[in-house]
């Protein structure tokens, strides 16, 4: 089997696949303390508590938007697992051409995204990824990443309204029945949720204005079911695009899994 990594700011996504199907999945809290060994110890107890056999892994690849844990991770992998995990970094074979003015600085997951939305949908094509901060990537018909588009995240705006404002509360992420809120807490759940709705469409609508044909918008994250049925543009809803862009980025620079 194969063990794909996407190391985020606020969660850490891992996947098994067989050369056919992802096996399972988990998702885990970042934490920038933990040493290799914590991180070792929850993975193995997790693989146990679902029945499946460390030895059964084979071969891994990360990709990292966290530079102090991509370390920590890959030395877990390799104490725990006895593999060198293969790393998405510049110099990584990926099948697209990335257009940035420092193709470096595209975090490594938002190629991953491009590299799997490109593989499976085609282009031209918009990913809109609900992370820790909201990513638009825009992919041409030709399979050439242009850029895209970064905003504070969610969870990022309303822990700022709660911090920064002296009444205003923590809230549940959930829809509220009206856009017009009748309590502070479900006043802030509109312009959270129809809030950050419009400002996919928004960004959509100025983004199809600047690029050649018709693109398919296809959305991913752990946040994108609290915003993709509010929006009139997502068309597609794929939780598992950055582990299938793993996946595909490992068999483009190995011969097998």
């Amino acid at each position: 089997m194969l063990l794909v990594i996407d190391v985020g700011n606020t969660n850490i996504v891992l996947g098994l696949y067989t050369p056919k199907r992802l096996v399972i999945h988990f998702r885990i809290s970042t934490k920038k303390d933990w040493t290799s060994d914590e991180y070792g110890l929850l993975l193995r107890n997790l693989l146990s508590l679902n029945n499946i056999d460390p030895k059964g892994i084979k071969d891994a690849i990360i990709s990292s938007v966290v530079p102090p844990v991509l370390p920590v991770i890959e030395d877990m992998i390799n104490r725990y697992f006895n593999i060198s995990p293969l790393i998405v970094e510049p110099g990584i074979k990926t099948g697209i051409s990335i257009l940035y003015d420092d193709p470096r600085a595209v975090g490594a997951d938002r190629i991953v995204n491009a590299v799997a939305g490109y593989e499976e949908y085609g282009g031209p094509l918009i990913i809109v990824d609900f992370g820790t901060a909201i990513t638009f990537d825009v992919i041409s018909k030709k399979g050439e990443y242009l850029g895209g588009v970064i905003f504070p995240g969610i969870i990022i705006s309303s822990e700022a309204l709660f911090k920064y404002t002296a009444q205003l509360p923590k809230v549940e992420m959930t829809r509220p029945d009206t856009v017009i809120g009748r309590s502070t807490v479900g006043s802030m759940q509109s312009g959270i949720i129809f809030g950050y709705a419009e400002l996919v469409d928004g960004i959509v609508n100025r983004i199809k204005r600047e690029i050649e044909g018709e693109p398919y918008v296809i959305a991913t994250g752990g946040l994108v079911h609290l915003i993709s049925s509010e929006s009139s543009v997502i068309k597609k809803v794929d939780p598992f695009l950055t582990l299938k862009g793993l996946k595909i980025i490992f068999e483009r620079n190995k011969t097998s899994i």
